[in-house]
């Protein structure tokens, strides 16, 4: 009677597992779809609320109208502008100007060769409405339109928000349909089955969905920023850490299959042989990525707890319902490589048992042989182009850029979108004269006046976001102490400096917390040492290698700000990830007796082969945002994506391996398994695990 219970209990576990989710996905279904609701993509929403720009924009919001819609109509012929052009140019700006109610009447600012006419519109119609500013951008660009020859741009802070706007809003369903598609071709060919590789493929899909109610939930609830960038991530991370989990647990549960008559005694151990590394593993992820919360701008500190929301959804999704559809589904999802009840699998000399060999024999070459590679691929980081400026954003370019280029060529005398102080407005008259003694400056007048703040729109000498333009900015903030200096341009600069500041923060924090982690994991200090020094040499030699590419063959005209902090937080994390998984089986075979060149070498053979399919399949999610229209994403995921190449195919099966090797023992100090006695004889070899 009791193995009967015992039975029935076994086969309704995974039927109330699987239950539970579909209610959970029912249940959170009508927050999921709302996080596109709360996505916010201006340059303040990534500022902090510290910063000058920031404070700009949330007094303009105060002031009568609230916060002004910027724009520029720019009119262009090449062989000049003709009367009637000119006629066509006054008549839409007059239109527009009916249409809509604007801070002041659009005047017309002719270029010195005669090519160019720009009117800069300015309305306070949308306030911070995103939707309602670009219903104005919209309509603004229906009235404004090309006639017989003269070329019409409409561009400026707010057409420039709204083409930003359209690509992330386009980002949701491509980078999501791309990634499954990735995904999908990789596990077909991993496991070479016509059913398998589409199990954890269907949870990983679960999982994103759940992730972005969770994701909503904490904007919600705590304010948590969201933008089209951590979004993005976020889904990158759920399929990529969620693949990889499933790899693990489907290459422990296929070697339990062969020792274990029932699938469900099989799954048990399993998740009890793997699953303490891979929650570790996670958890070591998380911690890195919740080290953002210390950043002070608003896009990183976001993209943390979406980022932690990403892999530990998918590590409860892999460790829970992933195992009860396989146990359902039983031995026959394997076909037709089905590891049948006593068998052994094929021994066969594996690439990563000819690679541990290699290293094995001369493990301080190695070692040596790899640190000048990743020193050399870490040079290329000189190489690096400038910070990214707005309209080089975009890899394809909008309509707005295509303004600010025209603009660039026809004013290079001048600045050609304003910076905007606001000052209290006692000290308006004081503040304007200050304003226009400021060396770079070209032009200043007053504007709208509410709630005891003045507002004064600046006109730069120079070209936007130039160092002299920059230049005189600083000026601007240094001269006007109780004033704030905004602007496009000053939010760019708030952006580089901010980022600046966050490096500083962040980075020891990942390193302080990760290492303590491994140290609790592992039980020893050299080898947390070893992970952590491998990981930040991975992100070095790939930033180098972007510094290689992203001028010279993408032909990209800068580099973003947060390139440096956000990439090194990914790929300490993720590497280290990797890392736990090696040394986690090196420190088991050691404990089982295993002399220590035999634990290493062992650990890489039987662990290589999934932790490769692991690295393939990351590498192939994040090389995703490769194909994105913005530069920022595009060189993010190139230097992650490469990263996790080095890691997973120099770092960690030559680099660590040799040095585990090499230290034999003292790789665990000072922990107890550094102090026991080498046994004479090595342990026999042990399969590769398929």
């Amino acid at each position: 009677m009791g193995a009967a219970k015992m039975s029935a209990r076994r086969r309704a576990v995974p039927w109330l597992v699987l239950g539970l989710w579909v209610v959970l996905l029912v249940v959170v279904s009508p927050f999921a779809s709302k996080l596109a609701d709360v996505q916010r993509d201006r340059a303040v929403d990534y500022l902090p609320a510290s910063a000058d720009s920031t404070q700009v924009a949330k007094i303009q919001e105060r002031l009568p109208g609230g916060e002004a819609t910027e724009m520029v109509v720019v009119y262009h012929r090449d062989g000049g502008l003709t009367a009637a052009d000119k006629a066509t140019a006054a008549a839409q700006i007059a239109r527009i100007a009916d249409a809509h109610t604007l801070t002041a009447e659009p005047r017309g600012i002719p270029s010195k060769d005669g090519t160019t006419v720009m009117y800069p519109v300015a309305s306070t119609e949308p306030g911070s409405d995103d939707k309602a500013r670009d219903r104005l951008v919209k309509d603004v660009r229906d009235i404004a339109k090309d006639k017989d020859g003269l070329g019409v741009d409409v561009g400026g802070e707010a057409a420039l928000g709204t083409d930003a706007g359209e690509v992330y809003d386009s980002l949701g369903g491509p980078l999501l349909y791309t990634t499954i598609a990735v995904v999908a071709v990789l596990l077909i060919v991993i496991y070479r089955s016509p059913l398998l590789w589409l199990v954890p493929l269907v949870v990983a899909v679960m999982s994103e969905f759940l992730a972005r109610a969770v994701a909503y939930g904490l904007n919600q609830g705590f304010g948590t920023s969201v933008t089209g960038q951590s979004g993005g991530i976020m889904t990158i991370l759920v399929f990529g850490a969620g693949t990889d989990y499933a790899l693990l647990l489907v290459s422990r549960y296929r070697e339990e299959l062969r020792r274990a008559e029932r699938p469900y005694d099989a799954m048990a151990a399993a998740l009890k042989g793997c699953g303490p590394a891979v929650v570790a593993s996670s958890g070591t992820v998380a911690a890195g990525l919740l080290c953002l919360l210390a950043a002070d701008l608003n896009s990183s500190r976001g993209m943390g707890p979406l980022g932690t929301v990403g892999v530990l959804v998918a590590l409860a999704a892999m460790m829970t319902l992933l195992p009860a559809v396989l146990v359902l589904l039983g031995r026959r999802v394997f076909w037709p490589l089905v590891p049948r009840y006593g068998s052994t699998p094929k021994v066969r000399r594996s690439l990563f048992a000819a690679m541990g060999s290699s290293a094995g024999r001369r493990p301080l070459t190695v070692l040596a042989g790899g640190a000048v590679l990743l020193g050399a691929l870490a040079l290329g980081v000189l190489n690096l182009p400038g910070s990214l400026k707005q309209e080089d954003s975009f890899t394809t370019k909008p309509d707005a850029v295509a303004a600010m280029g025209t603009l660039a060529k026809a004013y290079p005398e001048r600045g050609t979108q304003p910076v905007t102080v606001i000052t209290p407005a006692g000290r308006a008259d004081a503040t304007l004269a200050t304003v226009r003694g400021t060396q770079g400056v070209d032009s200043a007048q007053k504007g709208r006046t509410g709630d005891g703040w003045t507002e004064i729109s600046v006109t730069a000498k120079d070209a936007p976001e130039s160092a002299a333009e920059t230049a005189t900015i600083k000026a601007l903030r240094a001269e006007l102490d109780g004033s704030y200096v905004g602007g496009p341009s000053a939010e760019q600069l708030d952006l580089k400096d901010t980022n600046s500041r966050d490096r500083m923060i962040v980075v020891p924090i990942v390193l302080v917390s990760v290492l303590l982690i491994l140290i609790a994991l592992l039980r020893s200090l050299v080898a947390p040492l070893i992970l952590v020094v491998a990981v930040v040499a991975v992100w070095a030699a790939a930033l180098g290698i972007g510094g290689l590419v992203f001028g010279p063959v993408f032909g990209f005209e800068g580099t973003d700000p947060g390139l440096g902090l956000l990439s090194f937080v990914f790929l300490v994390a993720l590497g280290v990830d990797y890392g736990i998984f090696l040394m986690h089986r090196m420190r088991e075979e050691s404990l089982a007796g295993a002399e220590p060149a035999t634990a290493a070498l062992t650990a890489l053979r039987t662990t290589g082969g999934v932790i490769a399919s692991a690295g393939l399949v990351l590498a192939a999610t994040f090389a995703v945002l490769t194909n994105m229209p913005l530069v920022q994403l595009v060189e993010l995921g190139f230097v992650i994506a490469v990263g996790v190449l080095l890691d997973t195919f120099l770092v960690r099966t030559y680099l660590v391996t040799s040095a585990a090797v090499a230290l034999r023992r003292t790789v665990w100090w000072p922990g107890a398994l550094s102090r026991a006695p080498e046994p004479p004889v090595p342990t026999e070899r042990r399969p590769e695990l398929v």
